[in-house]
């Protein structure tokens, strides 16, 4: 019994030592938010600016899987503003986004980086607008959190960061 138990603990032992160099070649990204109170367009309540900015935080994390693995994207938003206006439900509800395809588009003013081990490899600044959000297809549903802030992000991936 002893010797099938010390199998098993060296077993496992070897299987944790094999995972760790594969969990530090993927791909990682980091996303900051540069004062984000002062964002131009954020949700008001707290619990919805958290949900916002962890959707926000959770895509670009979701892009950056796909880079070559050991490389991490750094990101850091400098300015944030959703699609649509925020109209006050009198009601006593939750406000109401409004997009009506105006001068309502989205923004994201961020700067990235793209680093190798202690090598950056691309870096740069970007102010990100789709102007004509509501007139092209979009591969996110209609329930979808951000979908035109990420169908954007990725349109930015794309063609800057990882353009195939």
């Amino acid at each position: 019994m002893k010797n099938v138990l010390m199998k098993i603990l060296q077993a496992g032992a070897l299987a944790a030592v094999l995972a760790l160099p594969a969990s530090a070649a993927t791909a990682a990204a980091t996303v900051t938010y540069v004062e984000p109170d002062r964002f131009t367009d954020v949700p008001f309540a707290p619990w919805e600016r958290e949900r916002v900015l962890k959707e926000l935080t959770a895509h670009v994390e979701k892009l950056a899987a796909s880079l070559p693995p050991g490389q991490e994207l750094k990101v850091e938003v400098l300015d944030l503003d959703l699609a649509g206006q925020v109209k006050p439900n009198f009601r006593g509800g939750q406000d109401v986004r409004v997009m009506n395809g105006g001068a309502d588009w989205p923004h994201i003013h961020l700067r990235y980086s793209i680093a190798e081990g202690d090598k950056v490899i691309k870096s740069g600044e970007e102010k990100l607008s789709n102007m004509q959000y509501l007139n092209r297809m979009n591969q996110y549903g209609n329930n979808e959190l951000l979908r035109y802030e990420k169908q954007m992000l990725d349109d930015w991936f794309k063609q800057f960061v990882a353009p195939r």
